[in-house]
């Protein structure tokens, strides 16, 4: 199945810019009966994504939806919210300046504030990798923050209760992306079961969820990371595959570009990698190269497609390489990218 994300004006209605005011009043971030400017920002199926101008400065506010902003009915829970506030409070104890600073949450609203950066300063990393700017400093870097955050946070039992967040990750990540591939691909649907299966029941460390460039803005002193609303206690290769299987779908969209963007692919493999301290690291390739595979399918046929891959002829070579992989013995990370080199170096 192809879902398309569903077309919505970007205009506030009057019950969505007064739950915005209303938060940000329990937030303490506008004055006594200030009407702020409220613009709402593109960019979110699963959010209300606001910029606040105030009297106290400006602020990008992020209400969670319980229906997500899709042509098809696909409802999560509204309390991930917490869990992205949480997610990045670590992440800015452990890698500082790699978050957006959090001004307040209001969680009768299940809203947060945090910084309003500047697009002029912080482009979105997705927008210079369509453009062909793919730099593997960059990948470097997200995947040096990844690993700080996922080894000081491995095996530690007061953050893994914090975020035992596994009915919403199963809701937002595991069920519609691999769960929903198995339908289309009934061949393959053992198989896909049982990474979700295996997925959901390995729990190292803190995982951030949607590793995705579209979430990542290149600032002037570094990578700064967005949308933690899927963080979860579980399985660190989710958040390795999920970065990896981009890099991989650019070169479906810009082949001309492609030893470009598998340099960050190995630069962001390799680092992520050698930074590994939870586990030996052949088990961690080894689910990652699953996942990586799986999540190939997942995004021309589960329930987040990505938009840029159109032509039927593109999406049956990712398909068919996919489900050789699916059913490959091989474990290793470098294989599978000089496999997907040698696809797409083809006419």
């Amino acid at each position: 199945m192809n879902i398309e994300p569903a077309k919505y004006p970007m205009i506030l209605s009057p019950d969505e810019a007064a739950s915005i005011t209303a938060s940000l009043t329990r937030m303490g971030l506008i004055g006594e009966h200030e009407e702020p400017e409220l613009e709402p920002l593109a960019g979110g199926i699963s959010s209300l994504i606001v910029r606040a101008r105030t009297s106290y400065g400006e602020f990008c506010v992020k209400r969670a939806l319980p229906q997500l902003r899709v042509a098809v009915e696909w409802t999560v829970p509204v309390e991930r919210n917490s869990a992205e506030v949480g997610w990045m409070r670590i992440a800015d104890r452990f890698s500082p300046g790699s978050v957006p600073m959090v001004f307040g949450q209001d969680t009768v609203g299940k809203a947060f504030a945090m910084a309003w950066l500047d697009p002029q300063h912080y482009p979105v990393w997705k927008s210079q990798l369509l453009d062909g700017i793919a730099c593997p400093g960059t990948a470097r870097a997200v995947a040096e923050i990844l690993s700080r955050i996922h080894n000081t946070c491995a095996h530690k039992p007061e953050i893994a209760g914090r975020f035992a967040n596994d009915d919403i990750f199963y809701a937002i990540r595991l069920d519609p992306y691999f769960n929903a591939a198995a339908v289309v691909h009934p061949d393959c649907a053992a198989t896909l079961h049982a990474i979700v299966r295996r997925t959901a029941s390995t729990r190292h460390t803190l995982v951030h969820g949607d590793i995705s460039p579209k979430n990542i803005l290149v600032g002037p002193r570094g990578p700064v990371v967005l949308d933690a609303e899927c963080a979860w206690y579980g399985d660190p290769a989710f958040d390795l595959a999920f970065c990896l299987t981009h890099f991989c779908l650019k070169c479906v969209w810009r082949p001309q570009s492609t030893a470009d963007y598998l340099g960050c692919f190995d630069t962001f493999a390799s680092m992520s990698l050698d930074r590994c301290e939870w586990e030996p690291v052949a088990d961690l390739e080894a689910r990652t190269c699953a996942l990586l595979a799986a999540m190939l399918l997942a995004r021309v046929d589960g329930k987040s497609t990505v938009e840029y891959i159109t032509e039927d002829c593109d999406k049956n070579r990712v398909r068919r390489f996919a489900r050789e992989r699916l059913h490959c013995t091989s474990n290793r990370l470098t294989e599978l990218c000089a496999a997907w080199g040698k696809e797409w170096a083809r006419p």
